[in-house]
C-alpha cells in the first residue's frame, strides 16, 4: 500500500530538508528521531481508528480467519497489498483492517478488555498532540530547547515504557506459545522493537536539550 510508504518518507524528508534550512546540516541523530516521530503519528491515528471501530475490528478478525482458511493466503499480506481509493485513506472504516490482521498474531487487538487494545488506544489519543509538536519544533526550533527536552523526555519514557510493558504483558498471557517462532520473532518482536530503540535515541537527545539549554546535540 503505497500511503503507508510515502506518508512517513514525506514526513520525515520535509523535517530532515527543514532541518538544513535552519542549522545548515543533516543530523543523523535528528533525522532517526523525526523518521520515527513521523511514523509514530501514523500509527497513533490508527489507536485512535482502533477505539473508534472496535466493533468492526472483531467482525473483520473473524472475516480476516476465515478467509485465511479458505485461501491459505496471510491476511496482513492481502490487506496491504490491496489498492484503496485515496477518498478512503482517512476513513477509520479502513484502518480497522490493520487491526484485525494484526489479530491473527495477537488476539489482544480484537479484544477490548486486554492490556494490549488499551494501551494502544491510550497510546494514539494521548501522544498525537505531543507527538506532532515534538516533530514540528525538532526541526524549526522555534521553541526554547529546554522546554522541548522536557516535552521529548516524557514523551519518549512513555513510548519505552508502555512498549516494555506490552512485551510483558504478551509472554505473561502466554501468547507467544500460540505462534510458530518465526511469526514471534517478525510480528511481535520486530514490529514492536522500534518502540524501544528509537525512544532510547529520544531519550539521549532530550536528555541533552535539558542538560545544554540548546539544540547542538542535533547539529
Amino acid at each position: 500500500m503505497t500511503f503507508v510508504t510515502l506518508f512517513p518518507l514525506i514526513l520525515g524528508s520535509l523535517s530532515v530538508g527543514g532541518h538544513y534550512l535552519v542549522t545548515k546540516s543533516i543530523n543523523f541523530l535528528h533525522a532517526a528521531i523525526c523518521f520515527f516521530l513521523a511514523v509514530h503519528i501514523l500509527i497513533c491515528y490508527w489507536e485512535m481508528c482502533l477505539y473508534r471501530r472496535r466493533s468492526l475490528v472483531e467482525e473483520r478478525t473473524t472475516y480476516w480467519q476465515q478467509r485465511y482458511n479458505e485461501t491459505g493466503r496471510l491476511p496482513h499480506v492481502e490487506f496491504f497489498t490491496s489498492r484503496i481509493a485515496w477518498k478512503d485513506i482517512f476513513n477509520s472504516r479502513t484502518w480497522a483492517d490493520v487491526w484485525a490482521t494484526y489479530a491473527r498474531y495477537d488476539q489482544s487487538f480484537a479484544d477490548r478488555r486486554t492490556f494490549g487494545f488499551n494501551v494502544d488506544v491510550v497510546n494514539g489519543y494521548v501522544t498525537i498532540i505531543p507527538t506532532i509538536l515534538l516533530f514540528l519544533t525538532l526541526s524549526t526550533q522555534l521553541i526554547p530547547a529546554r522546554f522541548v527536552g522536557m516535552l521529548g523526555l516524557m514523551l519518549f519514557w512513555q513510548c519505552f515504557y508502555m512498549t516494555t510493558a506490552y512485551f510483558v504483558s504478551f509472554f505473561v498471557a502466554k501468547r507467544h506459545e500460540q505462534l510458530s517462532r518465526t511469526d514471534l520473532l517478525v510480528y511481535i518482536v520486530l514490529l514492536n522493537s522500534p518502540w524501544l530503540l528509537f525512544p532510547l535515541f529520544g531519550l539521549y537527545a532530550s536528555s541533552h536539550l535539558v542538560v545544554d539549554g540548546n539544540y547542538s546535540v542535533l547539529m
